[in-house]
C-alpha cells in the first residue's frame, strides 16, 4: 500500500531543492537521507532523498536525481509516497487524507457534499467540501464540527456552526446588494 507523505512546491535556491507541504506526523523519519519516494505522476520518480534540512517552518528537500532549479521546477506538484506494509487499524488519532477524500459530508441525513482534500495546517487540520454546486468549504477538523468519520459507510457527520457553508457562496456576498435596483 502507498501512503502520501508530502507534496513538493516551488524550488529552492539553485542546487536543486524543493520546498515540500509535509503530510506526516512523524517527517524527521519519512525525510531522512536515502529514502527512495514514489512519486505521482510517475513520469518524476522515483526520487531519494539527498538532503532534509528546516528553513524556519518549511522542509527543504535535495533528492539525488534533481540537480538543478530547472529540474526542481519539473516537480512543483508532485506528490511522494511510500511503501508501506500495513497500516495500523488500532490507531485511533487520526486518519490520512486517502481515507477522507471521497466521503459524503452530511449534516444530519442531508448530504451537503463530498471531501476533497485535506489541507495539513500549523495549528488544526482543515478538509475541503465540494458542495454539488462546486463550491469548495473548509471545515474545521475538529471534533465539535466533525463529530463522526465513518470510513466503512463512506461519509464524515458535521455540526456545522450557522453560516459556515454560506461564507463562499454567492447568497452571502447577496446582501450588500439587496435593496439596490
Amino acid at each position: 500500500m502507498q501512503l502520501q507523505v508530502a507534496r513538493i512546491g516551488k524550488p529552492h535556491g539553485i542546487r536543486g531543492e524543493v520546498t515540500v507541504q509535509v503530510l506526516t506526523d512523524a517527517p524527521e523519519d519519512r525525510f531522512v537521507p536515502g529514502t527512495e519516494f514514489v512519486v505521482e505522476p510517475a513520469a518524476s520518480g522515483p526520487l531519494t532523498v539527498s538532503s532534509a534540512r528546516w528553513n524556519k517552518d518549511i522542509l527543504l528537500l535535495g533528492f539525488e536525481e534533481v540537480v538543478d532549479r530547472n529540474q526542481a521546477e519539473t516537480l512543483r506538484g508532485a506528490r511522494l509516497f511510500v511503501e508501506t506494509e500495513e497500516l495500523d487499524e488500532d490507531d485511533d488519532e487520526g486518519w490520512y487524507e486517502h481515507e477522507l477524500v471521497g466521503l459524503e459530508a452530511r449534516v444530519g441525513s442531508q448530504v451537503v457534499g463530498k471531501v476533497s482534500a485535506l489541507n495539513t495546517m500549523p495549528v488544526q487540520d482543515l478538509l475541503v467540501v465540494t458542495t454539488p454546486g462546486g463550491d469548495e468549504i473548509l471545515i474545521p477538523f475538529v471534533e465539535q464540527i466533525v463529530p463522526e468519520v465513518n470510513i466503512e459507510e463512506g461519509f464524515i457527520l458535521l455540526t456545522p456552526p450557522d453560516g459556515l457553508f454560506d461564507i463562499n457562496s454567492d447568497e452571502a456576498a447577496a446582501p450588500e446588494a439587496e435593496g439596490r435596483d
